[in-house]
């Protein structure tokens, strides 16, 4: 099978894998990380052989054509100064240019059929065909053996090695599915800390303040001193720093610990001006890319609207495309409640609408988060047309795909630079474990450092997270870039010291970091590296500090409804997809990718994320009393920790509602990520300002 990259330009018709190494290689993916990439994809235990005689689909990819004359127009169209500058591609001009063709479909499909598969669709431009067949005939079509795989407890089928296409076809074929692998939703609730899992949340039935405002909005308070003693007497803690969240006695609407409505963030985000100008997203449509969907989205969405004072969902600003699967099937429902894809997608529309409440909202749903189905979902609103702005809020880490699913890489790259070309923003979650080698080392006893994809395309804008702490007027008083490690320092009521204090460590963060595989894109020549960098923008992203969503748990119509705070790197991309929608209508004219006007926004536009507070000169310290032994003095950093390479954090007393036990939360500590002046790997280039943000976006798009 002859395969095309469209990163570094250069490199076409050599095998995925190939590209894929020599770019791990030259972007400074060192050997010991190779190796340990190649320990971490070992830890999938092979439980043999697929049954030969079973039924599965595969997708089947072709390459465009002309594919250098495509990545260097892509190029031009983003280049100030360029004649092509913003002269996007109609489908009709991509089609009679670079797209397959369908007598090179009837290439690969007469190679499929030859093979005794089944062809039941071939995509109305050429760039898949689907067909059927046994295991046992596409081992022989693809030259592959088709396993089941255990990878981190979830069973897969999947080929042991890439795919390749003999005869004619294989020049025209750029990769091909045959993993039922899939992405992540990243959407992420608020943690219990006492159980590891989400907060049950609170029936709507309990009643809203008259604002549709449940949960307390002030989440960083005054610092303050807690004394733990042990049945009255020793040993003996005290602690001083700043305090969490709401008391845990607290009622609506400042339900502890904290969480933000629609009002609150808008005006944190400086959008009321905008409102007031009559820039709300109106004649825009964001498109949303999710998965299985959820069977009560449209009465979830429009009590939360209800509530928070926005306009309601109808046929006339809300279309779903696709069928909801959430529960139609056993199969479905598991996979859908258990990866948590409803309350992604109630997230999705309620935060979207939330930012941008005249735009219109397009919900585009793939039958399941396979890769299959999601990139064609993804093709279908790129094709189509359906917006100026797609958003994806699902991933998977990008070295899983270079060492399982390399080619996935290309259909995923292909799709984003389409996006680009015909004037649309694909803008992609950067992911909630930050560089992913807690998470796999916790669960697999060996990690190695990576982005998400495919936040990681130069195509795409990805979107990270913070931690955002606000006034007494919404405003915004404080921002550190999304990660948080806790540490309990006290049991249960009548709240016994714990001595030593029990660090827990990461907990979750935003993604971000460098390729190792895509070469650093033009626009962000300035950064320091050879390697695309990872995220390009933020917006508030921490569960801890996240937004109230309505949502029915079970995706049952009529069953009760509950509010519960969530965030993750899918809040902060669906908000900036939604301001995104807002540049498109003050421009009036489609902007396309987003990523390329970011590094060019100055002064008032962009807020910087640094870590440097005022806040942080009350880090939480401690002292424990445990005579006859010597006091022993709890730095902050000692109750942070590990601190890998954070020097610079918030860290604040928090007592659970659930158990009254006592943790310390630090915030701004992304595992081995970290913020500074500048871009960074938490953050980006920093979080938008509304009024000066979308002013000197439309400026640059003149």
């Amino acid at each position: 099978m002859t395969t095309r990259k469209n990163l570094p330009q250069i490199l076409t018709g050599v095998s995925t894998l190939f590209i894929v190494l020599t770019l791990m290689t030259s972007f400074g993916f060192s050997q010991s990380a190779n190796h340990n990439a190649q320990k971490l994809v070992g830890t999938a235990r092979d439980l043999g052989p697929e049954d030969a005689s079973k039924q599965i689909t595969v997708n089947v990819w072709l390459n465009p054509h002309n594919k250098t004359a495509l990545d260097k127009l892509v190029k031009q169209m983003y280049e100030e100064g360029s004649p092509n500058y913003h002269r996007w591609l109609t489908m009709e001009q991509y089609k009679a240019s670079f797209a397959p063709t369908a007598r090179d479909a009837a290439v690969v499909r007469e190679f499929l059929e030859s093979h005794n598969l089944s062809v039941s669709a071939i995509e109305k431009n050429n760039h898949y065909i689907t067909a059927q067949g046994r295991v046992g005939d596409i081992q022989n079509a693809f030259n592959v053996q088709v396993n089941r795989l255990n990878i981190k407890g979830a069973i897969h089928s999947m080929a042991t090695k890439e795919p390749s296409v003999t005869g004619p076809a294989g020049a025209l074929v750029a990769a091909v599915q045959v993993s039922d692998l899939g992405y992540s939703s990243y959407s992420r609730p608020a943690i219990d800390p006492d159980t590891g899992v989400a907060y049950s949340g609170v029936p709507v039935s309990s009643g809203p303040s008259s604002n549709g405002l449940f949960f307390s909005a002030d989440c960083l308070r005054p610092p303050e001193t807690q004394t733990f003693t042990t049945g009255g007497g020793n040993p003996t803690a005290v602690y001083f720093g700043n305090r969490y969240g709401a008391d845990i006695t607290s009622g609506v609407p400042n339900l502890p610990s904290c969480g933000y409505d629609s009002a609150e963030i808008q005006t944190a985000y400086g959008l009321d001006g905008l409102y007031k100008n009559g820039l709300d997203g109106a004649g825009q449509t964001i498109v949303i890319v999710d998965a299985f969907g959820s069977n009560t989205i449209l009465a979830d969405a429009n009590l939360f609207s209800s509530l928070n004072g926005l306009p309601l969902l109808t046929p006339s600003n809300f279309q779903i495309v696709g069928a909801t699967t959430c529960t139609a099937t056993p199969k479905d429902t598991a996979e859908c409640l258990g990866g948590g894809w409803n309350l992604e997608t109630t997230l999705d529309v309620e935060w979207a609408h939330s930012i941008a409440p005249g735009a219109n909202i397009a919900l585009v749903l793939a039958a399941d988060n396979s890769f299959t189905n999601l990139d064609a979902a993804n093709l279908f609103a790129v094709e189509n047309k359906l917006g100026n702005v797609i958003s994806n809020s699902f991933g998977i880490q990008e070295i899983i795909l270079a060492e399982l699913a390399p080619s996935e890489l290309v259909v995923e790259n292909n799709i984003a630079e389409l996006a680009a070309a015909t004037g649309i923003s694909l803008d992609v979650s950067s992911g909630d474990s930050g560089d992913f080698v807690a998470v796999d080392e916790a669960e697999l006893g060996v990690a190695v450092a990576s982005v998400s994809a495919n936040a990681d395309s130069p195509f795409a804008t990805g979107v990270g997270g913070t931690s955002t702490f606000l006034d007494a007027h919404n405003n915004i008083e404080l921002e550190t870039g999304w990660g948080l490690n806790e540490t309990r320092i006290a049991n249960p009521t009548p709240n016994p010291p714990v001595i030593p204090p029990l660090q827990f460590g990461f907990i979750f963060g935003a993604g971000g970091g460098t390729s190792a595989v895509y070469a650093k894109p033009s626009f962000q020549k300035s950064l320091p590296g050879s390697g695309r960098l990872v995220p390009d923008v933020s917006m508030n992203a921490d569960p801890e500090t996240g937004s109230e969503i309505i949502v029915t748990p079970d995706s049952v119509p009529g069953d009760p409804q509950f509010v519960e705070v969530f965030g993750g790197t899918s809040l902060s991309c669906r908000m900036f997809s939604g301001l995104w929608a807002i540049a498109n209508q003050a421009a009036g004219t489609p902007l396309g990718q987003a990523a390329p006007y970011l590094y060019k926004l100055h002064g008032g536009a962009i807020s910087d994320v640094t870590d440097l507070t005022f806040a942080s000169l009350f880090n939480v310290f401690g002292i424990i009393f445990d005579p006859p032994a010597a006091p022993t003095f709890e730095s902050p950093n000692s109750l942070a920790g590990p601190l890998q390479n954070t020097t610079d954090y918030v860290s604040a007393l928090f007592q659970s509602s659930t158990s009254t036990r006592w943790d310390v939360f630090t915030f701004g500590t992304d595992s081995s990520l970290t913020v500074g002046f500048g871009w960074d790997n938490v953050t980006g280039v920093g979080t938008p300002n509304g009024v000066p943000f979308v002013a000197q976006v439309v400026a640059q798009a003149k």
